[in-house]
């Protein structure tokens, strides 16, 4: 089936875009696309520069080839667009419309461009014009919805070309000439059975392919599943084949003849499972999603999977581990096959199968990469061997390729309403994995989307400290993008449902944080007034090295303010903490921040001091970078108390701790001129 170039969502299969042979027919279709790319806009025939990029529609009905012809176009037209080929599925595939900011936020990863986690779609979009701004860039996005969908997304730059595919036309954006899809000439048709049969059933009874080439409408999905049924049937002629498609009738459509054909020849058993596939999220399905719905094994339903593709009833996604897709135009038969034929009941459990198999999968994702925790290596062996990944490499691979199927389960299972115990521990699993292998920064987006959707369900399920829980890290990614206003009114709600879940480390966390956005925003009274009330807290559980860091921050609002006595009295109570507590290296930055604010106070003496002390507790903690950063600070106290040769001995000092960072001694000097 790797030959095949029209499927039956009309996705090309091959993974060779030069290898024109693959592609069959569209000859006419090919040439009057590319003479629209060529021809002369409204614009420009009315001596006005084009203002946005040229729009190419190619519309057609799912499974009529409408996507391998834009990829072929695509493959055709690449080399005039050096800034590369962005694509983009504006539709998923039982039908729902992509919102626009997961796309233009997907088009941006595309580009390696930043996407601030939280941002809404007008902010994503007008991101993604400026990211094209400067580019020539062919922009291939499928399943279109609606013009509107689509404008949204067409970036301010006539150099670009953007290739739309939808089942029907484009109103409302101006110069769009739709090419409209039908059936395929004949002779690549029977060039398509072919593909299937061998040329010899085609070429002994000519007549018969054409009868059921015609019979078939010549729709590239029905004659994929055509030859999928002759490739399973050697002994089989095309005549008899054309006669059990003549024997349907003429009610339905052609694809929904042959598929009828197709479905009817599967054992119960690989039935089951193909209905079942219609729950599958994103359509993307991989052996053990297929295994958990159908609760049989992984090799077993790996080789249905198998089964199927050569039947043309899905294809291969050509990803490793293996991973295969439903095509659209089957996704809406399949679900009503599920919905007439299996109980809702039935349909739940394998759900819920299928989110505990992800549940797994995810655990042991992350757990490969604990190298160091004896308690995630023994749980790690002791899961089964299917579920295990052989390296940390491996594991990521597989989070990368299934991300989108794993974000929609996400969305899926608490869109379902019925599976919130199990929507929750997806979610939080699937948290920790992208932790664990991207890192907060880079998985931040997606974590964003993850923690709205907790939100979602702990305010439904009126779960206070789950809804706490999602409040405070939803907020944290607002503050650390900059919406400093956003970021303050999640944690007053935040502190409101810690209150109500009677938890103190939400209620102490939030208090804290709401004191971090004030002083933000540069509110210092307010931040100096709910850092205290955190710090009220901390000290009431006996919580001191936690106290200790809240004296720190009741310092900075105090220095910020002005109120340097204030700001003193505090950084000695936090000096005090960290002593107690034992944290040397936190000692030694509190004494450092001290030693400044005397400064600020116009208490040299006191504050050269003071930086000495920090020095000695920095190289008790092995802190070279502070070291090297007070001594500094001391050069620059001793330069302005008239002392330049104490300041050259603490230069250079410095500079033999910083000889062997170059890096750290440029950052260090900078923040020392700034201070």
């Amino acid at each position: 089936m790797t030959d095949q170039a029209v499927d039956t969502d009309g996705v090309r299969l091959s993974d060779d875009p030069v290898e024109e042979s693959r592609f069959l027919g569209r000859t006419r279709e090919l040439k009057e696309l590319r003479a629209d790319i060529e021809r002369a806009g409204l614009d420009t025939l009315a001596g006005r520069k084009a203002p946005r990029a040229r729009v190419l529609l190619i519309a057609g009905r799912p499974g009529s080839g409408r996507t391998a012809l834009a990829e072929e176009l695509a493959a055709l037209v690449a080399a005039d667009y050096p800034d590369g080929v962005l694509r983009a599925r504006l539709g998923e595939p039982d039908g729902t419309r992509v919102p626009v900011a997961r796309v233009a936020r997907e088009l941006l990863a595309g580009l390696d461009r930043p996407s601030p986690p939280g941002a809404d779609e007008d902010d994503l979009t007008e991101a993604l014009r400026t990211a094209l701004a400067d580019r020539r860039v062919l922009l291939l996005l499928d399943d279109a919805a609606d013009a509107e969908q689509v404008d949204a997304l067409l970036p301010d730059a006539p150099e670009c070309l953007a290739v739309v595919v939808a089942e029907g036309p484009l109103t409302g954006i101006a110069d769009v000439r739709p090419c409209t899809l039908g059936g395929l000439d004949t002779k690549s048709a029977m060039e398509l059975l072919s593909r299937y049969t061998g040329s010899v059933r085609v070429t002994v009874d000519p007549r018969a392919a054409e009868q059921l080439v015609e019979l078939c409408q010549a729709h590239p999905a029905a004659l994929t599943l055509a030859g999928g049924w002759l490739a399973a049937r050697p002994q089989a002629a095309v005549a008899d084949l054309a006669k059990h498609v003549h024997a349907e009738g003429d009610e339905g459509t052609a694809l929904s003849r042959v598929f009828g054909l197709v479905y009817a020849s599967l054992p119960s058993t690989a039935a089951r499972m193909l209905r079942l596939l219609s729950l599958a999220p994103a359509g993307l399905v991989d052996p053990h999603t297929a295994s958990a719905l159908a609760g049989c094994s992984v090799s077993g339903a790996r080789a249905t999977l198998d089964d199927f593709v050569g039947l043309g009833l899905l294809r291969e996604a050509g990803s490793t581990p293996p991973a295969y897709e439903v095509p659209a135009c089957l996704h809406a038969r399949l679900a009503r096959l599920a919905d007439t034929h299996d109980r809702p009941a039935e349909l739940q459990l394998a759900r819920a199968r299928m989110l505990e198999r992800t549940v797994r999968l995810l655990q042991s994702c992350r757990a490969v990469t604990e190298t160091d925790s004896p308690q995630a290596r023994e749980k790690l062996v002791g899961m089964p061997r299917d579920l295990r990944f052989p390296t940390p490499r491996a594991a990521a691979d597989w989070l990368r390729a299934r991300r989108p199927a794993l974000l929609a389960s996400a969305r899926l299972a608490v869109a379902d309403g019925e599976l919130d115990t199990l929507a929750r521990r997806l979610m939080s699993q699937l948290v920790r994995a992208m932790v664990a292998h991207f890192g907060t920064q880079a998985a931040a987006p997606d974590l964003y989307g993850i923690h709205r959707l907790v939100l979602d369900v702990a305010e439904r399920r009126e779960l206070p400290r789950e809804k706490a829980a999602a409040l405070l890290n939803l907020a944290d990614l607002d503050a650390r993008t900059g919406r400093t206003a956003e970021a303050l009114v999640r944690y007053r709600a935040a502190l409101d449902a810690g209150r109500e879940a009677n938890d103190p480390y939400a209620t102490g966390r939030a208090m804290e944080s709401v004191g971090g956005a004030h002083l933000e925003l540069g509110d210092y009274d307010r931040a100096a007034d709910w850092f205290g009330r955190a710090l009220a807290q901390r000290l009431a559980r006996d919580e001191r090295a936690d106290a200790a860091r809240i004296y720190g921050r009741i310092a900075a609002a105090h220095t910020y303010a002005g109120r340097y006595g204030e700001a003193v009295r505090s950084w000695r109570a936090a000096v005090a903490g960290h002593r107690k507590a034992g944290d040397v290296a936190a000692q030694a930055r509190a004494l450092s921040e001290l030693a400044r604010v005397q400064e600020y106070a116009g208490r040299p003496e006191e504050s050269l001091r003071t930086c000495r002390e920090a020095v000695e507790w920095a190289r008790r903690a092995e802190d070279v970078r502070l070291q090297a950063a007070l001594h500094l600070r001391l050069a620059d106290t001793l330069g302005r108390l008239g002392d330049p040769v104490s300041a050259g001995l603490e230069r250079s000092a410095a500079d033999r701790m910083l000889r062997e960072d170059p890096e750290d001694a440029c950052e260090i000097r900078s923040a020392s001129s700034e201070d």
